[in-house]
Formats: structure tokens, C-alpha cells, sequence
């Protein structure tokens, strides 16, 4: 995060912005429209800070370090499968308080089962590495035994 931190005016006018979903003294969040729009701009060719200006920010209230965030940000979202929306939405971790249907039981069951048959493949993947090391460590001992 930035070390500049946004005074009340500052934070004012970045409210004012229709581009800015919440806004503090340390950190601006921003909506998907504006990360759609910078990356499509982008693309094309033009600066981060141009683009910034383009869309309404002065980009000495923002900074360099905050513009420049925006662009890495765009560029590692881009090509993930939800795109440039932020998917923190659906991903809170926060327990279930309400009770699954059938079929919502069965897909976590499902995936589940997928993880703990992935994680059995692991450990057997590190036994078999573990007694192929121990196997070897026991040739050179017997080896070096062998000499004397």
C-alpha cells in the first residue's frame, strides 16, 4: 500500500468520482467499470496516467505508486476466468449459516473428495521420494562399510 496518505478534501473529491465504490484515508477501492475501461484503454496503448486523467482522477492525488497498482493489478486479473471483477465477493470465508440443499451438499462433498484424492496422491508421491532417499542413503553406507 502507498505511504501517501489522502486528506479530507482529497477524499471528497474521490467520492465524488462515479468510478470509486469506497474511498479512506489510506486506500480507494474502485468499481469494475473503471478497471474494465482502464485495461481496454490500456491495451491500446495509452499511459496509466493518462487514462487516469481521461477518467476523472488527478493523478497527483492518486500517485504513482496507486496508478501503477491499478495497471499490475489489471494486467494479473485479465486473464483469469472472472475477468477484472473482484471475486472477494463470493470468497468471504465466512462459515455458511444457513443449511445446504442436496445438491449443494453434494458438490462440496464432491469437491472434497477431489482435494483428499489429490492430497493421498501428494503423500504418496513424498513416502515413495522418502524411501528412494533412505534406500540410497543405505547404499552408500553399506558401500563405505564394504571398503573398509
Amino acid at each position: 500500500m502507498s505511504v501517501k496518505l489522502f486528506t479530507a478534501e482529497e477524499i471528497e473529491e474521490l467520492r465524488k468520482s462515479p468510478y470509486v465504490r469506497k474511498v479512506s484515508e489510506k486506500a480507494i477501492t474502485y468499481t469494475e467499470e473503471l478497471k474494465e475501461c482502464f485495461w481496454e484503454e490500456y491495451k491500446k496503448g495509452k499511459s496509466p496516467s493518462m487514462i487516469m486523467r481521461e477518467l476523472g482522477f488527478d493523478p497527483r492525488i492518486l500517485g504513482n505508486d496507486r496508478i501503477m497498482s491499478i495497471k499490475k493489478q489489471c494486467m494479473k486479473n485479465a486473464d483469469r476466468p472472472g475477468g477484472l471483477r473482484d471475486l472477494r465477493k463470493g470468497n468471504s470465508g465466512r462459515v455458511l449459516t444457513r443449511s445446504l440443499t442436496p445438491e449443494e451438499e453434494i458438490q462440496r462433498l464432491k469437491h472434497k473428495i477431489k482435494y483428499l484424492e489429490q492430497e493421498n496422491k501428494f503423500l504418496k508421491k513424498i513416502e515413495f521420494i522418502d524411501k528412494k532417499a533412505d534406500r540410497k542413503q543405505n547404499q552408500v553406507k553399506n558401500s563405505k562399510s564394504f571398503k573398509k
